[in-house]
């Protein structure tokens, strides 16, 4: 990954970040589902993504909505390098809990030079994933890709272990970790409640384990490697 690739503005950072991260969980990126993310108003969202396909970063893919170029996704996971790295540290070297960090690493990802964020992956032994299981792009920009699965798309009697969690709401954050819901955990489908009900699973292994019904949105947040 190129020193101090083409910095951007931090709004600019900001939306290559998102339009990443939909496409990385196989949401449809859209206008309104970036308003949504980042909080602005659709027009804000779409005089921005015009902005961002002025300068080569995105482009319209049919059926798909709006999608990176080449240079968006370099640009992309330059921030989420950035972006994850600091997670990590504040994590591992500053006590931070993994609901505490996102916010703090928003702000400074744009702050930091490739210097810095390289010298704390060599202090943490150059980290593959974030404290959410998120991977960490590579210096050159290269990612290490596990196959997961959600695990509301699991049917009972699926068993697997947590590698990673796809949000950033410190209140579900801290929802999985007071249920010793996290990575690392082997986790059992158990039931899918009719009606749109929750998901039943078993966490833990004996003497340890615990049952828990989760809603969609807790579902939706847990990737699992099936065992």
């Amino acid at each position: 990954m190129a020193e101090e690739l083409d910095r951007r503005s931090s709004s600019i950072e900001d939306y290559v970040r998102v339009i990443y991260g939909l496409a990385e969980r196989g949401e449809e990126v859209t206008n309104t589902s970036l308003a949504a993310r980042l909080q602005v108003s659709p027009s804000s969202a779409s005089g921005m993504v015009t902005k961002l396909s002025q300068q080569g970063l995105v482009a319209h893919v049919p059926y798909r909505g709006i999608g990176l170029t080449s240079q968006g996704y370099a640009l992309a996971r330059s921030v989420l390098r950035r972006h994850r790295l600091i997670e990590t540290f504040l994590v591992s070297e500053l006590g931070y809990t993994w609901d505490e960090v996102h916010a703090e690493a928003d702000a400074l990802e744009h702050a930091v030079s490739d210097l810095l964020v390289n010298r704390i992956s060599a202090k943490l032994g150059n980290p593959q994933r974030d404290p959410h299981g998120d991977p960490i792009p590579a210096h050159d920009g290269t990612v290490e890709e596990l196959e997961t699965r959600q695990l509301h798309e699991l049917e009972p009697g699926v068993v697997g272990e947590i590698v990673r969690v796809w949000d950033t709401d410190p209140e579900l954050l801290r929802f999985l970790a007071d249920r010793a819901i996290g990575l690392g955990a082997r986790i059992e489908v158990l039931e899918r409640q009719p009606f749109g009900g929750p998901l039943v699973v078993k966490v833990g292994a004996p003497p340890s384990e615990a049952t828990h019904a989760l809603g969609t949105e807790a579902a939706q947040a847990l990737s699992v490697a099936v065992l």
